[in-house]
């Protein structure tokens, strides 16, 4: 068994990575789009409302 962890790849794939020492989240869209929230509803909704509201990154 392999250590490593392939990462997941594709049209639906988001990352939600949250900045150490903060309270901000940082939301990656599978167009590349990335945008920084404190709240986690906020950042889940504009993830999610593709390809309203944000483009390629």
């Amino acid at each position: 068994m392999s250590d490593q962890v392939a990462m997941l790849r594709g049209d639906t794939v988001y990352r939600v990575h949250w900045e150490p020492g903060t309270d901000v989240l940082l939301g990656v869209c599978h167009c590349g789009a990335e945008q920084g929230a404190e709240d986690p509803v906020v950042l889940w909704d504009w993830l999610l409302s593709h390809p309203e509201g944000h483009g390629r990154g």
